[in-house]
């Protein structure tokens, strides 16, 4: 069972390209179908685990309008496969309330895979509300829209009528409660949508992921939903999170200044350094940094002595101030977790990261070069660490400015 923090927010709808499973197998030794299988088996894990996480609606791109260019003996194998996949998952549909929808062209298909799909499309329509799970099988983004413009010629629907609304009625996923993308994830490192949802993907989320499909494991779906959730999505409109107004060369200052006097047992200056510190890098009243500077100062001081537990406490009223302040998103436990995990067990490159992307509400992807700058000024020389502070500040308040 795969849980999420307190706070995520999960996506509606996941698309998934099913990326890599030929691969997967050759670098084994084993025939395509065999890396098929073992893809097959990953999905039915994602599946059930993005329902466990509140999920409504999953999209597995199984099969192109392209893919018909394959060996008969590969397809043939493709064709038993997805009829092991119905047969086995007709009793979880019920089960589970899952609305299964087939999407793309169905006259390409075998009779009997195209029965079934029909079939359990529609005994399983009424669970719709609950939970969909769409299989993108023969199925091409130009071809879906040429599919519904044919479709709207053909119910002689004039000019005057068509607009967004009624074009999207003529779409595979028509009627559904979220046809549009929330986040599009694809594996085997891939960086491309190669037309899958060209209508429905306009705002959606993108999440490249270097592993096969068959060694995609729930725990990399909850990563991915993680990122998805410190993503800020504006739809073009106006960013609904605090803006970031600090001056990275004055808060890269106080930093170096209050470790030195952190280090020199300046306890009185040291304090002061950290308020100065947080009002600067946060933009917090007076009296507000001053109860967030002294929760902070603690925390180093506890940090120092090797007190985890009291500096993991006080680093969680540093950030409650700063999420209740800012309206930043994020879960101050979250945060303090990974940032003690640092403290203890040392800086490196991807923990940094990790530590920016939930402090800041940014993807892991958005927050690589700010980790990259503060991996560097956490190593470096006092001849350079300075600069390398301030471009490490300066990066910060880029993204999320």
């Amino acid at each position: 069972m795969i849980t999420l923090p307190p706070g995520t927010k999960i996506p509606n709808h996941i698309a998934m390209i099913l990326d890599g499973n030929r691969r997967w197998a050759r670098a084994r030794g084993l025939k395509p179908w065999e890396g098929h299988y073992s893809g097959y088996d990953a999905i039915q894990k994602l599946a059930r685990t993005s329902r466990d996480m509140g999920i409504h609606t999953f999209t597995v791109w199984a099969w192109s309008t392209e893919n018909w260019e394959r060996s008969k003996e590969e397809i043939d194998e493709i064709m038993n496969l997805f009829r092991k996949g119905l047969k086995e998952s007709e009793k979880e549909l019920h089960e589970n309330k899952v609305h299964l929808v087939h999407l793309g062209r169905n006259d390409r298909l075998p009779k009997d895979l195209v029965n079934t799909f029909t079939r359990l499309d529609i005994e399983t329509k009424k669970y719709a509300q609950n939970h969909v799970f769409n299989m993108a099988i023969d199925y091409g983004g130009h071809d879906e829209i040429i599919r519904a413009v044919k479709k709207i010629i053909s119910d002689k629907v004039t000019s005057d009528k068509v607009d967004k609304r009624l074009f999207e009625s003529y779409l595979d996923t028509a009627s559904q409660p979220y046809p549009y993308v929330d986040l599009f994830i694809r594996t085997s490192g891939e960086q491309r949508t190669s037309g899958l949802f060209p209508w429905q993907m306009d705002y959606a989320e993108y999440y490249f992921e270097q592993e096969h499909l068959p060694d995609f494991t729930p725990k990399k779906l909850k990563e991915a939903v993680l990122d998805y959730s410190r993503r800020r999505r504006r739809f073009g409109g106006n960013d609904a999170e605090e803006h970031f107004k600090f001056d990275p060369k004055i808060v890269a200052g106080l930093e170096l200044q209050w470790q030195h006097a952190l280090n020199l047992r300046q306890d009185e200056k040291f304090r002061d350094l950290v308020i100065r510190y947080v009002k600067e890098h946060y933009g917090l009243s007076k009296d507000l940094a001053k109860t967030a500077g002294i929760e902070l100062a603690k925390a180093l001081v506890y940090r120092r002595h090797e007190n985890w537990d009291k500096a993991k406490e006080s680093l969680e009223g540093l950030y409650e101030i700063v999420r209740k302040t800012l309206g930043l998103a994020l879960e101050p436990k979250i945060v303090a977790n990974i940032e003690i995990d640092l403290w203890k067990n040392g800086v490196t490159e991807e923990k940094l990261k990790n530590l920016l992307a939930e402090k800041f509400r940014v993807s892991s992807f958005q927050a690589a070069k700010s980790a990259h700058l503060g991996w560097l000024a956490s190593n470096s020389t006092d001849g350079n660490k300075k600069s390398l502070l301030e471009k490490f500040y300066q990066a910060i308040k880029e993204r999320v400015a």
